[in-house]
């Protein structure tokens, strides 16, 4: 089966292969490409608590996460500075025309 393609190359390091699969594996593909692209951007510069932040953010509905993104929801305190003002760029993602 061919590798969707927006789906980057999978990480080497354990923890960023089990993230990498979290953020590309929501339920839906927009959720999938939105969050996925996310990770595919930023997840490698992330240091130890960047990650388990992104990580404890997997655990949220894609909904409210996607809507944190596009700025039609607040999303809670311990979400809220660099990894929150990333996420609402929307600069990662990259879309077929």
């Amino acid at each position: 089966m061919p590798r969707r393609a927006y789906l980057a190359a999978m990480q080497s390091d354990d923890e960023l292969k089990r993230l990498h699969w979290r953020a590309h594996h929501r339920g839906t593909r927009e959720a999938d490409m939105m969050i996925g692209s996310f990770f595919d951007r930023h997840g490698e510069r992330w240091d130890a608590s960047q990650r388990a932040l992104f990580d404890d953010m997997l655990n949220e509905q894609d909904v409210d996460i996607m809507a944190w993104a596009i700025g039609t929801a607040e999303p809670p305190e311990r979400f809220r500075g660099e990894l929150m003002a990333d996420l609402k760029r929307l600069d990662y993602m990259q879309i077929a025309k």
